[in-house]
C-alpha cells in the first residue's frame, strides 16, 4: 500500500488558490466567480455550463476545496461572488464574520456520510470495524465539514481516540476520495456523491448515521461586484433544471 503525499496545510492552500489564477482579480464584464466546497465539483461544473447557456453573456470562474479553506480565502481578500458550504456551521462562521449577505443564505441540496474502502477490497460493517484497520482518511475536522461529521459519528460511538493514530488527514472530501481510489488507506470517509463520483473504484462498505440532516447551504459574499450576477446563480440553483443535475450526482433536497 503506497502511502499519501505530504499534506499542506489548509492556510497554504488558501494561499496557493489565490496566488493562482482561479481567484485572480476579475478582469471581464460579466464574469461570477462561485467558490464551493469539494464535494460538489462534478455537480456545479454542470451547472455553471447549464448557467452559461441560459446567460450568454455571463462567465462562472469555479474554485473548489473545503468549506472552512473557501471562508478563510475569502476573510483574507479573495475576490468571490457565491460560497457554497458543504454544511451549516462553515456558513455560520462567514456569517459570524460579515462575510456574507444573509438576507440571501439559502440552502440547497443535502448529503449523506459513507465510508468507503478501495474496489474489490474487503468491505468494514461497522466503524469498531473501521477503528481496527491501519490507514483510514479523514478530512480535516477543523477545516472540512465531511471530517467532522466524521469525527462526530466516531465520538459519538466511543472511537474517536482509538482511532487517531489510524488517520490519515486530508484537505476535502475529495483529497479522501483519491487516497481510498489508489489504494493508499484502508477506508475513508466521505459524503455518498463523492462515492458515486468514482463508484469504479470505490466501493461504499456502508452508511454512516448523523445527529443531523446534512445541508448545503449558499449565500452572495459581501461586498460583491457582481450582486445581480450572483442572486441569478442563487435563484438558478433552486430552479427544477439544477435540482434535477444536483439529483443525478446524488444529492437530496432540504
Amino acid at each position: 500500500m503506497r502511502r499519501p503525499f505530504p499534506i499542506r496545510s489548509v492556510l497554504a492552500r488558501a494561499a496557493l488558490l489565490i496566488v493562482g489564477g482561479v481567484l485572480s482579480c476579475r478582469v471581464a464584464a460579466g464574469e461570477l466567480t462561485v467558490s464551493a466546497a469539494a464535494s460538489l465539483t462534478n455537480a456545479f461544473r454542470e451547472l455553471a455550463t447549464q448557467f452559461e447557456a441560459r446567460h450568454a453573456n455571463m462567465q462562472v470562474q469555479l474554485n473548489f476545496a473545503g468549506s472552512g479553506a473557501l471562508v478563510q480565502q475569502i476573510a483574507l481578500g479573495a475576490p468571490v461572488d457565491v460560497l457554497a458550504c458543504a454544511d451549516e456551521a462553515t456558513m455560520d462562521r462567514a456569517q459570524q464574520q460579515g462575510l456574507i449577505d444573509v438576507t440571501q443564505r439559502r440552502d440547497f441540496a443535502s448529503n449523506q456520510l459513507v465510508v468507503i474502502v478501495p474496489k474489490g477490497d474487503k468491505a468494514p460493517g461497522s466503524l469498531d470495524e473501521i477503528a481496527q484497520l491501519e490507514r483510514v482518511a479523514i478530512a480535516r475536522p477543523a477545516s472540512v465539514p465531511v471530517g467532522r461529521y466524521a469525527q462526530i459519528a466516531l465520538d459519538q460511538a466511543g472511537l474517536w481516540n482509538a482511532i487517531q493514530p489510524r488517520v490519515i488527514g486530508a484537505q476535502s472530501a475529495r483529497q479522501v476520495l483519491d487516497y481510498v481510489a489508489r489504494g493508499e488507506v484502508d477506508a475513508g470517509f466521505v459524503y455518498a456523491t463523492d462515492a458515486a463520483a468514482m463508484s469504479d473504484k470505490v466501493s461504499v462498505a456502508f452508511m454512516v448515521s448523523s445527529s443531523g440532516p446534512i445541508l448545503y447551504p449558499v449565500a452572495p459574499v459581501k461586498g460583491s461586484s457582481a450582486r445581480e450576477e450572483a442572486a441569478l446563480f442563487i435563484d438558478f440553483i433552486h430552479s427544477p433544471e439544477a435540482r434535477a443535475v444536483l439529483a443525478k450526482h446524488g444529492f437530496g433536497m432540504p
